[in-house]
């Protein structure tokens, strides 16, 4: 084998492991990669050193030539790690190479894993490390809407107990002004708000998240200012797009958390799907036609209905109207679905907050 490796003095005493694809058995495999022959070389020294549990300076180095070439090899990612910390080297100076890998493949999800192991180094991390926030809001202003990225921030707000910091808000807010369309901001937003704040607390995205039926999802404890300033804030962002449906769903969450009914923003919801008469020149007679500015408005007042409903033909027609709008105009594809809910209001057993968007 010739290359730099083969060529280096330093690499002298290793003999590498080429990659057994199987032809050895003399099977020829079906399909073989077309890997670069730097590439080949790379692996089969890192094959020699990882049988060996070689932890040195030179095998760091062959990782970081190997995440060059193909920055999605998570097992050199993991040996990495380890001769990180078998060498106990200087993790802020892996931050800064870290930082300039992540800016060049913003889709890796190698990275941030290995970006959760060396921060969780309670010895060289104590605290958020500095700049770290920065460095996050410079990779969204590359991709707002990285799923790696916000799972990392997710991960670290749960690490260092940010949720109060005023930074985060800060930043979901920027994030928001400058797309309000960015559903990953207000899933941010809520854990910020309403998620699990302790190990005791349930994954499921809310304190008492494995709880049943109306029960599900709903706060111990609702801090009720906290409640009335975000559904002020989802009103405000929805009054910028209606048919934006993020904040729609995030004031569900809201009311939810708090054991509010959806009723509470009858009115509200009630602004964006109004009723006209129209006058029909043919036969002289007027017509009632809605206007609707929001899709996710006729749904909320198909649920508020349905729960209303209780031996009332007025509420059920009502409800019904607002099912067959969405039914026949406005979310066709989930036909069979609207269908189900229009049939559901003669048992009167539509349960509280049922939605084809919770």
């Amino acid at each position: 084998m010739t290359g730099k490796y083969a060529s280096d003095p330093e690499w002298a005493s290793i003999e590498p492991i080429p990659l057994n694809d199987g032809s050895d058995s003399g099977a020829l495999p079906l399909a073989t990669i077309a890997y670069t022959d730097d590439y080949i070389e790379a692996t089969s020294y890192l094959r020699a050193v990882m049988a060996a549990n070689e932890m040195s300076d030179r095998a760091l180095k062959l990782t970081e030539d190997i995440i060059s070439m193909n920055p999605a090899h998570y097992t050199v990612w993991i040996y990495r790690a380890k001769i990180l910390f078998a060498l106990k080297k200087d993790l802020k100076e892996e931050f800064e190479w870290l930082n300039r890998v992540s800016l060049k493949y913003l889709k890796n999800y190698q990275i941030w894993q290995h970006r959760e192991v060396i921060v969780s180094c309670r010895d060289q991390f104590p605290t958020l490390p500095d700049r770290e926030l920065d460095f996050l809001m410079e990779m969204f202003a590359q991709d707002s809407k990285n799923y790696h990225v916000w799972k990392y921030r997710h991960w670290l707000v749960r690490h260092f107990k940010l949720w109060d910091l005023p930074r985060e808000i800060e930043d979901v807010e920027a994030l928001l002004k400058a797309d309000v369309r960015n559903n990953s901001a207000w899933n941010h937003r809520f854990v910020l708000r309403f998620g699990p704040r302790g190990d005791d607390e349930p994954d499921a995205g809310m304190p008492n998240g494995g709880a049943m039926g109306a029960d599900k999802g709903r706060l111990a404890v609702a801090d009720e200012d906290v409640i009335d300033a975000e559904l002020q804030y989802a009103q405000a962002k929805i009054l910028l797009a209606p048919e934006n449906r993020s904040p729609w769903s995030y004031a569900r969450g809201v009311l939810r958390a708090a054991g509010r009914p959806l009723s509470e923003w009858k009115d509200f919801a009630s602004k964006f799907v109004t009723e006209k008469k129209k006058h029909d020149a043919e036969d002289g007679e007027d017509e009632i036609e809605v206007e609707v500015k929001s899709s996710h408005a006729v749904e909320w007042l198909a649920d508020v209905l349905a729960e209303q409903v209780s031996g009332s033909e007025t509420d059920k027609s009502e409800a019904v109207k607002m099912l067959t709008l969405l039914k026949e105009k406005y979310d066709p594809i989930r036909k069979n679905y609207w269908d189900y809910r229009i049939k559901m209001l003669d048992s009167f057993a539509v349960p509280y907050g049922v939605s084809a968007s919770a």
